[in-house]
């Protein structure tokens, strides 16, 4: 019998170390804020805290790709490229925003509900929740299912937000942010004709 394969046997993508050291760094520092004491001892308390800690949590922070090949650290992005998209995020949320308000106080509710399908593939699993969670972040958008390969199902309540999916701007700030490839391929664009297939 096949002995079955555990997250050891993995590639782990990056270097542990680094990411355990940043774990380490952010818990101590987490811990010192909350606490605020600078005494000698208690800052070696916290240090071995957030030493354990991390030796206990890193294998659950550890995320398999679907062909079981790969590991990768669900926070192994770069903090420039995490806040770049945190601005990128914050600055679609109040467009959306701005979007939906404007659509649903108009005299004639300007809203035009459609279901589009898009296809982005990424060997890490982050990159895909990101991206799920960052459209149904947005008003306007929600993710309906995502699909083992990669395939995309958005509501989208307004041209605007269904413009916003059909440009395929989130699939590119989010394979950006996690090393990915950009293959964005829009398979239906809501419109009444049919499958439309576009390569962003």
């Amino acid at each position: 019998m096949q002995a079955e394969t555990t997250k050891s046997d993995y590639e782990i993508v990056g270097s542990p170390l680094i990411h355990k050291t940043f774990l380490i760094g952010t818990l101590f520092l987490f811990w010192y804020i909350l606490s605020g004491r600078t005494e000698m001892k208690f800052l070696i308390y916290g240090a071995l805290t957030a030493v354990v800690t991390t030796m206990v949590t890193y294998p659950l922070l550890l995320v398999p790709n679907q062909s079981r090949t790969k590991c990768y650290f669900i926070f192994g992005v770069s903090p420039v490229k995490a806040l770049s998209y945190f601005f990128w995020l914050m600055y679609q949320l109040i467009m959306a925003n701005i979007d939906v308000l404007l659509a649903t106080t108009d005299q004639e509710l300007a809203i035009d509900p459609k279901v589009l399908k898009f296809r982005f593939t990424a060997d890490n699993p982050v990159a895909s929740v990101i991206l799920a969670n960052s459209i149904t972040l947005t008003p306007g958008t929600v993710t309906m299912d995502v699909t083992n390969d990669g395939i995309y199902t958005i509501h989208a309540l307004t041209p605007g937000a269904a413009d916003g999916i059909i440009s395929g701007d989130f699939p590119a700030h989010v394979a950006h942010l996690c090393g990915e490839e950009n293959d964005f391929l829009l398979i239906d664009d809501g419109s009444d004709s049919g499958l439309k297939e576009a390569k962003a």
